[in-house]
């Protein structure tokens, strides 16, 4: 078994900057959207795409010590502390929303997370955003490549690492190649979102241990 080394160190001063480079790039391809694609249900969950804009605002607003004292604001109640710091970030208006996101595309702020974890959310989330209003972009390989890297070996925020047990992903378009088992083969950023859950970037990749993926975004 073959597996990538991480391009880059992981270390946050390595990090951040390809953070910031993608929070850039997802506010200059929501400028000037249209008022109504902001309702436009997103890949993550219940949320419209202008409710996951605001999430990301939330997370690079929130140092360690805010996050705490949500969490017993919130009881524990972990959904609830995500719900309300989304309330606080949505503004007045989509066009708020978009100026309070473009406020922390340089912050380094975070919650008790590393850096890469930070850059994993901020690609998978503007991907839950732009797949379904039809937007492109075509991600630096060595960004996806180390998010993808982190996600194969983690269940921290979001089951990834348990979610491909027994498989292997090999990228068509990078040096990512981890796992053993069933093949599943596609560009990085496809198996970055399938790892994460996402089941409609299944449609994007190939190989004869898709159908066990399917299943396992399917019942998680």
């Amino acid at each position: 078994m073959t597996e990538v080394k991480p391009v880059g160190r992981s270390g946050g001063r390595d990090i951040w900057p390809l953070i910031h480079s993608e929070r850039a790039a997802l506010a200059a391809d929501l400028s000037g959207l249209p008022e109504g694609r902001w309702m436009t249900r997103s890949l993550c969950s219940e949320l419209t795409v202008r409710e996951v804009l605001a999430h990301l605002t939330a997370g690079a607003s929130l140092n360690s010590l805010r996050w705490l004292a949500g969490v017993f604001r919130c009881r524990f109640d972990f959904d609830k502390q995500v719900a309300m710091r989304l309330a606080e970030h949505m503004g007045s208006s989509p066009d708020e929303t978009v100026e309070r996101f473009s406020q922390v595309v340089a912050s380094t702020t975070k919650p008790p997370l590393p850096a890469i974890a930070m850059l994993g959310e901020t690609v998978v989330h503007s991907e839950d955003i732009r797949r379904p209003l039809g937007i492109h972009r075509d991600h630096p390989i060595e960004t996806v490549t180390q998010v993808a890297d982190y996600y194969r070996k983690s269940d921290l925020v979001v089951l990834a690492k348990g979610r491909i047990h027994d498989l292997r992903l090999v990228a068509q378009d990078g040096p990512f190649n981890t796992g053993s088992g069933p093949l599943v083969s596609g560009t990085t950023l496809a198996l970055v979102m399938a790892m994460t859950g996402r089941a409609t970037f299944l449609e994007d990749l190939e190989g004869d241990g898709v159908e066990l993926l399917r299943a396992r975004c399917e019942s998680v």
